[in-house]
C-alpha cells in the first residue's frame, strides 16, 4: 500500500465527507482548536459564530456559508438540522 505525502500528519482528518445538505438549515459544531492555524482561518471561525472549542451555532445553508465551512472543513463538524 503506498504512504500518502504529509505535510503535518497530525492535522486534519485523513477523510471529510461531501457535504449533502443543499437547503435548510445546519448545526456547525467546532471540534478542533483554530490555534495554530491562519489567520484566515480563525477569522473564518470567528465569522461563522464560533468563539470557543466546542461551540454550536445554527445557520442557514447558503453558498457563502458552505464556502465558509469548506475552508474550515476539517475543524467543525456540520449536520442538517431536522425541522
Amino acid at each position: 500500500m503506498p504512504r500518502r505525502f504529509v505535510w503535518h500528519p497530525g492535522r486534519g482528518p485523513d477523510y471529510t465527507p461531501k457535504a449533502t445538505t443543499t437547503t435548510g438549515k445546519v448545526e456547525i459544531r467546532q471540534v478542533r482548536s483554530g490555534i495554530g492555524h491562519s489567520s484566515r482561518m480563525r477569522e473564518t471561525l470567528r465569522a461563522l459564530g464560533l468563539r470557543h472549542h466546542q461551540a454550536v451555532v445554527i445557520r442557514e445553508h447558503t453558498p457563502a456559508v458552505a464556502g465558509q465551512i469548506k475552508r474550515v472543513r476539517h475543524l467543525v463538524r456540520v449536520t442538517p438540522v431536522g425541522k
